[in-house]
Parts: C-alpha cells; structure tokens; sequence
C-alpha cells in the first residue's frame, strides 16, 4: 500500500500539447502542486475514453485546486498520440490536455501496483502472465511534497466518480491550508 509514502518516481515518455515527450516525470510538479495520478487500461476503448474525456472537461476545477491531473495506461506514447488525433464522437480523445503517460514496459504500473494479473518468471527466466498485463483504473492523490495521501483502485469495468475524485482534491486542500482533518462525508462548503 502506498498511502503514506512516497510516490514511487518514474521519468517516461509522454504525450503533451500535440507532442511526445521524454523523460516526463512528477518531479516538476513537487513544491507546487497536488496530483491526481490516474491510470487506465489502454486507448480506443470507450470506458477508458468516457474517462479521460470526464477529467478533460472537470480540469479547470482541478487546476482552481491547485491539483494537476496527469493519465497513464500502458499504451505507448504513439499510441496515446493517435488517440488524440481522432475526434471524441470517433472514439478519440482529442482535446485532452493533460499529460498522458507511457508505461508500455510496466515498470510504472508493477510499482503502483495497479498492473492486472499474476505474473512470474519461467526456469528460462521468461516473463509469463495469467492475463494481459495492462494497468487498473488507480488514483493516487499525490500531495506537493510527493506524499501519496490518497488510493482508489478499481477493476477495468468500473469507471471512476470526477466529482469524487474532486471532493478528495478539496479535502487535501482544506487539510493543507487548515491543518484540520475531514470527517466522514466532509463536503467543502
């Protein structure tokens, strides 16, 4: 489990702004701002679509709370590229704006732990897997100091509350600024 800890530390090629970058990394938020790291399973798939497309249209919300919200799935960073570049109505998720994280050798989702299936090493050191090796619907709310103060998880066919993961965005915010903690159902004012 990782609420409490660290986030674990990655640097990998992302899609931003219309391009793919290299050695994309959390590092650039820490001392600024909160994160909502969210992962998914793979493109061209409309729940994971329907997602990324809610975030999309919530993501002023996040950035008044001075919350950035950064994707990752397992596709590559061309795949995420081609994703963008097809229209919504197509099964596209063009116009989102957030960085869209590689993980195609799943070192970021293992170290999340949000990587789907049993998976070992043959007697010929071979990795074997029970399923396909792609990531589950994980948030982690990261806070500025890289803390993770927060873990959702689900299976791949439950898709994500925005206004949930909103709520939690308020309450790291009123425990930053207040120093107070929220109690069960606490709703910002």
């Amino acid at each position: 489990m990782l609420v409490g800890k660290n986030a674990p530390h990655f640097s990998s090629n992302a899609y931003i702004d219309g391009k793919i970058v290299r050695n994309f990394s959390l590092e650039a938020y820490k001392g600024k701002q909160n994160v909502l790291l969210i992962f998914y399973p793979k493109n061209f798939t409309s729940l994971c679509q329907s997602e990324l497309v809610a975030f999309q249209a919530r993501l002023s919300e996040f950035e008044a709370r001075n919350t950035a919200v950064v994707a990752c799935s397992t596709d590559t960073a061309d795949s995420h590229a081609a994703a963008a570049r097809i229209p919504r109505e197509d099964g596209g998720i063009m116009g989102v704006q957030f960085p869209i994280v590689s993980d195609a050798n799943k070192t970021i989702a293992t170290n999340y732990d949000v990587i789907s299936g049993d998976y070992d090493y043959s007697e010929d050191g071979l990795l074997t897997c029970d399923s396909e090796m792609i990531a589950l619907r994980g948030s982690f709310l990261i806070d500025k100091n890289g803390m993770v103060q927060h873990h959702l998880l689900n299976f791949f066919t439950l898709g994500r509350s925005v206004d949930e993961a909103l709520r939690m965005a308020d309450a790291l915010c009123h425990v930053q600024e207040s120093g107070q903690g929220c109690p069960a159902n606490w709703t910002k004012d």
